[in-house]
C-alpha cells in the first residue's frame, strides 16, 4: 500500500475550526458521503479518538472497519486500519492542515486503500481521488456554514 492518493482544498475558517470537525466523529454521517455511522471506541490522553469504528455503503461496497488514529494537535491526525472488514482489507489516511490565506486553512487529504477484489491501480486510484474529493467537499460544506 505504498501509493497514496492526495488532494487539497482550502476551508474558510481557522485550524482549530476544521481540526475540531475532523474529530467530531459522531456528525461524519451528516457530512462524509457513504459513512452511515463513526462509533468511538477509545479515546487518547488528549481526549481525541484513537479507535474508531466505520460503517461504510458506498455503492456496491458495504462494510464495517476499525481505524486508528494518531493525532498532532490541529497540524495533522493519521489513521491506519487496526481491524478489517470483508471489504476493506487496508486502509492508511491522514489530514494535514496549514495556515492559508487571510483565516482561511488549506487541508490535504491522502488516501490508500485496499480492498478484497482485484482491481487496476488506475482503478484503484480513480476510486482513492473520488472519496477524497467528496470529503473535502463535503468538510468544507459542513465547517462554513
Amino acid at each position: 500500500m505504498a501509493d497514496r492518493t492526495s488532494s487539497s482544498i482550502t476551508i474558510n475558517s481557522g485550524k482549530s475550526a476544521v481540526m475540531t470537525a475532523i474529530a467530531d466523529f459522531a456528525a461524519y454521517p451528516t457530512w462524509a458521503e457513504g459513512v452511515t455511522s463513526a462509533e468511538v471506541l477509545s479515546t487518547g490522553a488528549d481526549d481525541r479518538a484513537d479507535r474508531v469504528k466505520i460503517t461504510l455503503e458506498a455503492g456496491p461496497i458495504k462494510d464495517s472497519y476499525v481505524l486508528a488514529y494518531t493525532w498532532d494537535g490541529d497540524d495533522a491526525v493519521q489513521w491506519d486500519l487496526a481491524e478489517r472488514g470483508k471489504v476493506v482489507t487496508g486502509m492508511s489516511g491522514s489530514y494535514r492542515l496549514a495556515a492559508g490565506v487571510g483565516a482561511g486553512t488549506d487541508v490535504t487529504y491522502e488516501l490508500a486503500v485496499d480492498v478484497a477484489m482485484p482491481m487496476l491501480g488506475l482503478l484503484k486510484r480513480r476510486a482513492e481521488k473520488m472519496i477524497i474529493e467528496a470529503a473535502l467537499k463535503g468538510l468544507k460544506r459542513h465547517v462554513e456554514r
